[in-house]
């Protein structure tokens, strides 16, 4: 069997059609069925047009992520071409082989009515392959291509349907000897995407909605805190402490300036004027500061803290469990527990 470009196909959600796939030797992919089967001969862009159309709920997004989805379906995975899928119960990957044009079926498969014949081969099992190939595998996407390397891996590990071998493992730790620094190279990989994409997050909050989450992390911190009302704040956009009122110290001036540029040091001393004993200054600018803005600060009478973007993340994920669900809304986030030491 070629190993150039083995195609991923999915079994649905946790594999649920994976007794189909096998049963009836086919891959299946879902779609709306409200275009039916004049999708297979619609190009990709006015495949999106119709979905959208079709679809006037969904986000463009979506629209042009399924066109693009069933397009390669059709019209990129030939006959003859290798497919994988992955049967999570029993932890091992079916290699195929497809053997058939797509047809619409749209009861053959439940939610997956666009349908392509396959010979199931052979079968790896997943504790077998690399921890680098692994995660080649795991694209959220139903069909996607695999790089040379994961292909050949798969190709050069595959055993006759039901002759699986297990894997050899090193005999005193249990797992290979590499597969503990893959896995350390891809958590730290998925840390550094994670801490972007959070940042990307934050970044596209409107102004009042970046108020607002400041405010909602200094409640989760013990602070009574409110948004100032638009107008004469003097450049006060939160205020905090521990009675609400100001009564009771620390009292916390919030300034918030959700823009792309570097805050300089005159912004600072405009922000510090006015403050007193007890006060206490927050400055959150989400494009940055300049050194001159952090030497004013340092060297301030008054204490303040300098909050750009990275910092900002960092103390959102610090108290994001005690965020009320109002703040938590305006930047969803899913705990994601991750193995260290063993792959």
């Amino acid at each position: 069997m070629s190993s150039n470009g083995i195609w991923m196909v999915r079994a649905g959600r946790d594999a649920m059609h994976l007794e189909t796939f096998v049963s009836k030797g086919l891959v299946a992919i879902g779609l709306s069925s409200r275009i039916g089967e004049e999708a297979l001969n619609l190009t990709r862009k006015k495949l999106t047009v119709s979905l959208s159309q079709a679809h006037p709920d969904k986000s463009k997004y979506w629209a042009s992520t399924q066109a693009g989805q069933l397009y390669r379906f059709v019209n990129e995975v030939k006959v003859g071409h290798p497919v994988v899928t992955y049967d999570s119960n029993q932890r091992i990957y079916l290699l195929g082989k497809v053997s058939s044009e797509t047809r619409y079926e749209p009861g053959t498969v439940p939610y997956q009515p666009y349908v392509r014949t396959v010979a199931w081969e052979g079968q790896i099992p997943r504790d077998a392959i690399s921890v680098s190939t692994r995660n080649s595998l795991g694209a959220i996407q139903t069909l996607f291509r695999l790089n040379t390397e994961a292909s050949e891996e798969l190709a050069a590990l595959a055993k006759p349907l039901g002759v699986a071998e297990e894997p050899v493992l090193d005999e005193d730790s249990g797992v290979s000897d590499e597969a503990p620094d893959e896995l350390g190279d891809l958590l730290a990989e998925t840390e550094d995407k994670s801490r972007v994409f959070i940042e990307d997050m934050l970044a596209r909050l409107s102004w009042e909605q970046m108020e607002h989450l400041i405010a909602g992390i200094l409640r989760s911190m013990g602070y009574k805190a409110r948004v100032s009302p638009k107008g004469a704040d003097r450049g006060v956009d939160v205020f905090a402490s521990p009675d609400g009122l100001g009564l009771e110290e620390p009292r916390i001036f919030v300034e918030v300036k959700h823009r792309q540029a570097a805050m300089g040091a005159q912004a600072i001393r405009a922000f510090l004027g006015g403050r007193q004993v007890g006060d206490r200054c927050l400055f959150v600018s989400t494009g940055g500061f300049t050194k001159d803005a952090r030497y004013e600060a340092d060297r301030s009478s008054i204490p303040i803290r300098l909050l750009a973007l990275p910092d900002l993340r960092e103390l959102l994920l610090e108290h994001y469990d005690g965020l009320e669900p109002e703040a938590k809304r305006l930047v969803p986030l899913k705990r994601l527990y991750w193995p260290i030491g063993h792959p």
